[in-house]
């Protein structure tokens, strides 16, 4: 690990993607690896991009990399895709649509399975965006597989959201209806040449207007056109002045401390799943089934004198 952890920080890329995988993988290798690199995290922007299917995120990212290159800034990206139910890897390939930045050492792309995580994103997210962080990159996107509102969870992993929609299919009136809108700090119609971009534009711009916000940032709602770079330079500004938002307002580490705090709770709950998961044979599981099959114990008191051993993974 050690050898991994040198390299990676002096912006090595092979040791970056092998340091992805480890965390990808878990395990106590993992954690070493994190235990390791920690102190070299948290200074990335944090950008989520997220939407249904087909309203074309993942060129939009490639067309905001473009415009982060501009600035000179190292960026990278976590397509996370659904799971394969076979292998439990990705099976999308975002990468495909990016493939115009395969040749800039300062851009690295990877694409990780969301492990069958309901929102979108899988926990070794948030130790590979470490990973990133430590070898030097700048700004992290993190594209997320469409899965409607559970996709809430990227809000959880990002300083700023951006949610892509596109005209003519439903995407404004169930942003609009669905309260995923709450997560939004930036609203994108996508496809802007399409009939009907303009009048979606305004519909959510004018829901928007009845929000009630916690803070005083107002989300923009920016007309692209992704494939032509129409609306980037408007979306990449609007994202950098999401950031200085935060900073001016001391809401980042705020947000960031909301996010140590959904992280830590999910490490937990899967320390004690993999526990379970490793206990259900053994003699004193066997013992609690049987007495609650016999009555003498209820579900709900097994499952709490059970927690302290689960936890502690000393059955």
């Amino acid at each position: 690990m050690e050898t991994i952890s040198t390299e990676l920080l002096a912006g090595n890329r092979r040791a970056l993607a092998r340091a992805i995988s480890v965390v990808e993988n878990g395990g106590e290798e993992a954690t070493q690896l994190v235990q390791a690199l920690y102190q070299h995290s948290g200074q990335a922007h944090i950008i989520g991009v997220t939407g249904s299917p087909g309203v074309g995120k993942s060129t939009l990212v490639d067309a905001l990399i473009t415009e982060c290159r501009k600035e000179d800034l190292k960026v990278a990206v976590l397509a996370v895709d659904p799971s394969s139910p076979f292998t439990g890897g990705a099976i999308l390939g975002d990468r495909i649509r990016m493939q115009g930045h395969t040749l800039d050492r300062n851009v690295f792309i990877r694409s990780m399975a969301n492990r069958g995580h309901q929102g979108g994103v899988s926990l070794a997210t948030y130790d590979a965006i470490r990973m990133l962080e430590a070898s030097g990159y700048q700004v992290i996107i993190i594209e997320t597989v469409g899965v409607g509102q559970s996709e809430l969870a990227i809000a959880q992993h990002a300083d700023t959201t951006i949610l892509v929609l596109m005209p003519g299919s439903g995407d404004d009136i169930q942003a609009i209806k669905s309260g995923i809108m709450e997560i939004g700090d930036i609203f994108v119609v996508n496809k802007g040449d399409l009939p009907g971009a303009n009048k979606s534009a305004s519909e959510i711009t004018a829901s928007l207007e009845l929000n009630h916000f916690q803070t005083s940032w107002r989300p923009p709602v920016i007309l692209s056109i992704a494939e032509t770079g129409q609306g980037i330079d408007e979306l990449w500004q609007a994202a950098k002045a999401h950031k200085q938002f935060l900073v001016d307002e001391n809401l980042l580490d705020q947000r960031r401390s909301l996010r140590i705090r959904a992280e830590l709770s999910e490490i937990v709950a899967d320390i004690a799943r993999r526990n379970l998961q490793n206990c259900m044979e053994s003699d004193q599981v066997r013992t609690i089934l049987s007495k609650i099959v016999g009555r003498e114990i209820d579900p709900h008191t097994a499952a709490r004198d059970l927690l302290p051993t689960l936890l502690a993974g000393s059955i």
